[in-house]
């Protein structure tokens, strides 16, 4: 069961509530809800007065646990939810005395960039005079962010230094697995013409950040990332080993691409000795 503000789990049945209580609002007889990007998939069945009950159909064979803070998406709804939040508003007072860049979750219009850009301009005392305001790093994860690209970096760049973030976990499940590799092409491609910097983001060598060992999918997929300005290594026991590692890969990678352009530089497979 999904609960709204308020509501109590059914019968005792196991519940979980959700940051946005617009989500649960959202949710509709057949709607599909996804749990940690993609790890759980789940049908609505049956909504109620402020609580939604869904029946899982897929989830790994070993089971998958519930953990606090992990994402919820609605694949194909269209959310009106505002991307600046009250935690927001209290976090920024923070970011504009000490933080350099402000990363923007879940921005979706240009409705979005201009609250956080109004939010930030009556901040303004709060920052040393010296340091110039933070910039802005647009966090893209839904269909609508990407329909809205174009307007969305113009509308933050016209008043702060702008980069984007190809936040791949939640634009996977929003737009389709076998879309990604599609889409963040076209991402890199729109922000080289903008002169926009790229992080590449989500799951980057998460393998072996986690386990120590990284995949052949994990290699390939990192050294992909060397098109963009950054490359994003989760938290995890083996870190320093997963940053000394993505580092070689990339400058290995440096010799043969300079963002999207190939360099055809002289081949060294075949060269002798």
């Amino acid at each position: 069961w999904i609960l709204a503000e308020g509501a109590r789990s059914p019968h005792g049945a196991l519940a979980v509530r959700l940051s946005h209580p617009q989500l649960a609002a959202a949710l509709a007889p057949g709607r599909e809800v996804v749990i940690d990007d993609g790890k759980i998939r789940a049908e609505v069945i049956r909504v109620e007065a402020g609580a939604v009950e869904l029946r899982v159909v897929q989830a790994p064979l070993k089971g998958a646990r519930l953990k606090l803070e992990k994402g919820v998406n609605l694949p194909g709804a269209r959310l009106d939810v505002p991307a600046l939040t009250e935690e927001d508003l209290q976090a920024l007072d923070f970011v504009m005395r000490e933080a350099d860049v402000v990363s923007y979750s879940f921005v979706q219009s240009v409705a979005d960039v201009e609250a956080l850009l109004a939010a930030i301009e009556a901040r303004k005392a709060l920052r040393d005079p010296g340091r110039g305001l933070p910039g802005l790093v647009l966090k893209i994860e839904t269909p609508r962010a990407l329909e809205a690209l174009p307007d969305l970096i113009v509308a933050a760049g016209g008043r702060l230094p702008v980069g984007v973030m190809i936040a791949r976990g939640d634009l996977a499940v929003e737009i389709g697995f076998d879309r990604l590799s599609e889409i963040q092409e076209e991402v890199l491609w729109l922000c080289a013409a903008a002169q926009v910097p790229v992080i590449w983001a989500t799951q980057v060598l998460e393998t072996l950040v986690k386990e120590g060992q990284a995949t052949r999918a994990e290699v390939t997929d990192a050294a992909m990332g060397q098109r963009a300005e950054a490359v994003m290594l989760n938290k995890g026991p083996h870190a320093a080993r997963g940053v000394a590692f993505l580092r070689d890969v990339l400058a290995r990678m440096d010799r043969h691409q300079a963002k999207k352009e190939a360099r055809l530089g002289a081949l060294h497979l075949w060269r002798e000795g």
